[in-house]
Order: C-alpha cells, then sequence, then structure tokens
C-alpha cells in the first residue's frame, strides 16, 4: 500500500460521508421520531442506515454494468455527477438541504406515514441521495483492476453508514451541543469540499474527453 494509496482512500471515505451528510440529516431525523419511543427510534434509525448503505452498495457494484447497458462513457458520467455533487456542495455552503434531496412535498409526506419514513425519506433520498449514488458509481467506475481503489469505495461506503448510525444514535446530544451554528458551520465546510469534488470530477470527464484539454 502506497501513500497514494492512502489519500485516494482518504479522499473516497471524505466524499462520501460528506455527501450522505449525517450531520445534515440528524435535525430532519429529530423531527420526524420526535413523538417516537426510543424503540421506535431505534428501529427507523437502523433501518434506515441498511437502506442507505444497501443502496449505495448495490450502484457501486452495478454502476460498471449500467455504463455498458445504456452506454454511458465514464467521462460523461464523470462530468453529470460532478456537475451534480457540486450543486449540492453549492447548496451545503447556502446553509440548506438540497433541493436534489428532500422536497417540501416529500417532507408532509414523511410527517403522514411515520412507519415508512426509515425508507423514504431518511434511507432515500436523504442518506443515500443522487449525489452519493453518483460518486460511488463514478469511483468504482475509475477503479480499474486495482483492488485497493475498488476496496476503498466499499470501505468508505461501510465508514460512513458506521458513522451515520453513531450520529442519528446520539443525535439529541450532538444537538444540544452544537447547537444550530455549529452544524452550520460543519455543513458549510462539508459543502466546500463536495464543491471542489465535484469539479474535480468533471475536470477528470473533460480531460477524458478531451486529453488535449
Amino acid at each position: 500500500m502506497t501513500v497514494n494509496d492512502v489519500a485516494f482512500a482518504g479522499a473516497v471515505i471524505v466524499s462520501v460521508f460528506a455527501l450522505v451528510d449525517p450531520i445534515g440529516t440528524l435535525p430532519f431525523y429529530a423531527a420526524l421520531t420526535g413523538g417516537y419511543s426510543d424503540e421506535d427510534r431505534g428501529f427507523v434509525r437502523d433501518r434506515a442506515v441498511l437502506v442507505a448503505a444497501t443502496i449505495l452498495t448495490v450502484f457501486a457494484i452495478a454502476g460498471r454494468f449500467l455504463f455498458a447497458a445504456f452506454g454511458f462513457t465514464l467521462a460523461a458520467f464523470q462530468i453529470a455527477g460532478g456537475l451534480l455533487v457540486f450543486l449540492v456542495g453549492y447548496e451545503m455552503l447556502q446553509g440548506k438541504v438540497g433541493t436534489t434531496r428532500l422536497s417540501e412535498e416529500d417532507r408532509v409526506d414523511a410527517l403522514a406515514r411515520r412507519e415508512e419514513i426509515s425508507v423514504v425519506p431518511l434511507g432515500i433520498p436523504l442518506l443515500a441521495g443522487p449525489g452519493a449514488i453518483s460518486t460511488v458509481m463514478i469511483y468504482e467506475g475509475s477503479a480499474g483492476t486495482d483492488p485497493w481503489a475498488i476496496l476503498a469505495t466499499f470501505l468508505a461506503i461501510g465508514i460512513a453508514a458506521a458513522a451515520t448510525w453513531l450520529i442519528l444514535r446520539y443525535g439529541e446530544r450532538i444537538l444540544r451541543r452544537m447547537g444550530r451554528v455549529g452544524l452550520m458551520a460543519i455543513a458549510r465546510v462539508m459543502g466546500l469540499l463536495l464543491a471542489a469534488v465535484g469539479v474535480q470530477f468533471v475536470l477528470n470527464g473533460l480531460h477524458a474527453f478531451a486529453p488535449a484539454l
């Protein structure tokens, strides 16, 4: 394992964690499960994390096959995915949840059907949203035959899932200690990182499409 391998794995882990964004999801989780017992809240948390991790894993595995089936090139998906990731990052920089993740209709519907919120909207699209799905597909699609690069994506999904479970588990304590200002500050830092990742995806896609650029 080289320094470059470790750096690559670190970049993947940070990117996936930032896009899953458990800290940004925490206020919605707390609001949607506010009237639940500890047992019910735990069920929602466990199921939401499991759904998100499963979705990301499936798309990471199936990404290469989807490229072949629909005739996508990795370069095209890097450009499209990079723009999407940049949009999510930009919205986080503005201090709001991205519109690509939770609409007003989703929020109202979730409150009306609480028994399903662990899947929609918590599992999808709050945790496993379009940005996270695109990112794991891009990283896995660009890994080639390098076993460490392939493993890094799944390692990132596992770490993000574990961190999400812990953050949601102790969410009320986190909210009390960090407060709104603390959460907004972290969201903006994550947004800046995501914006940079999105730009890099686009640059990689343009370079692959036109090496002379």
